[in-house]
């Protein structure tokens, strides 16, 4: 098996508060995901800012009329690896990421013609910015949901910046330039998604008992 086949695709939902065109840190390190995970052979499009479409809130796959999480769960089932970005709120994923995350609970109801879940297979990995404290605590309750849903996560699953205690760089896209070890944990975690995501299709879980 090489590193090109078979084909791969990602998505990424950025779960900032800030709606565009203004600039977010969570947009930044989503793109950089998916530009790392572009390194290993896996097609891409714009980061999805849910902020900007009127997800509904809810549990079902579609809430009704003027519902925009239909089109965005889309995506998400026709990829294969998701990348979901949240900032760091009063220690927490933001708002918006919980939402997100109550939409992705619809998935326990749909399954294949095999018993499975349709979520079954996809890899998902998490990045998380802010300038507080909480990076591992909200890791935690990605790594607990996502999974939860049918999500597979690869050994080092996501990649996050907090800033330091009292420190004066407010602000991950304000930075003049990654940090060191955010870009290799960035590059560990695209290698390592795109690998399960390529022997996961290659090689898809057993049918449900």
């Amino acid at each position: 098996m090489t590193d090109q086949t078979p084909p791969l695709r990602a998505v990424a939902l950025s779960c900032t508060l800030t709606p565009s065109p203004d600039a977010s840190s969570s947009v930044l390190i989503a793109q950089q995901v998916l530009e790392a995970l572009g390194e290993h052979g896996v097609t891409y499009g714009e980061v999805v800012r849910v902020v900007d479409h009127d997800v509904k809130p809810g549990v079902e796959a579609d809430m009704g009329d003027g519902d925009a999480w239909p089109a965005i769960r889309r995506q998400v089932l026709e990829a294969d690896v998701l990348v979901l970005a949240t900032p760091t709120w009063m220690g927490q994923h933001s708002s918006v990421c919980q939402r997100v995350l109550e939409r992705l609970d619809a998935e326990l109801s749909y399954t294949d013609d095999q018993g499975r879940l349709e979520t079954f297979g996809k890899v998902a990995v998490g990045a998380v910015v802010g300038n507080e404290d909480g990076a591992h605590h909200i890791t935690g309750i990605l790594y607990q949901g996502l999974n939860d849903v049918g999500f597979s996560l690869a050994a080092n699953a996501v990649t996050y910046w907090n800033d330091e205690a009292m420190g004066e760089a407010r602000d991950y896209k304000d930075l003049p330039r990654t940090p060191d070890g955010v870009a290799s944990t960035t590059a560990t975690v695209a290698a390592n998604a795109a690998h399960l995501a390529r022997l996961l299709k290659a090689s898809p879980y057993p049918p449900a008992s």
